[in-house]
């Protein structure tokens, strides 16, 4: 008789470059740089060699740098000192919040 209770265990995938990329998006607070170097990273992945979690992360992480940076840009050119500091206080609140939540969704193994 065969047990229906019984689950094979899956296999662990290796998240270390998500985790790499979350931990270098976390420092954009100091320099743009590592957001940057984590969105080069990110753009020479393969996505057809991804399993579709960890592809889902690298998207998510793709978006969110490419949409901080053009906030930030319009900041940037806006002539008016009082909106680029709100455009720049409210691009990094947001960028933050979503490092948070795609981090946290790493860890516990859900797509995001």
């Amino acid at each position: 008789m065969v047990s229906t209770t019984h689950t094979e265990a899956l296999p662990l995938e290796d998240k270390s470059l998500a985790h790499m990329l979350y931990g270098l998006m976390a420092c954009f607070p100091i320099v743009l740089l590592p957001a940057v170097l984590s969105l080069c990273i990110n753009l020479n992945q393969r996505p057809n060699t991804l399993s579709s979690m960890l592809a889902s992360h690298l998207r998510w992480q793709r978006w969110s740098i490419i949409s901080m940076l053009l906030v930030m840009a319009v900041g940037y050119l806006s002539n008016q000192p009082w909106l680029s500091a709100t455009l720049y206080v409210a691009a990094s609140v947001w960028f933050s919040g979503r490092i948070f939540k795609g981090w946290l969704s790493l860890i516990e193994g859900r797509c995001i």
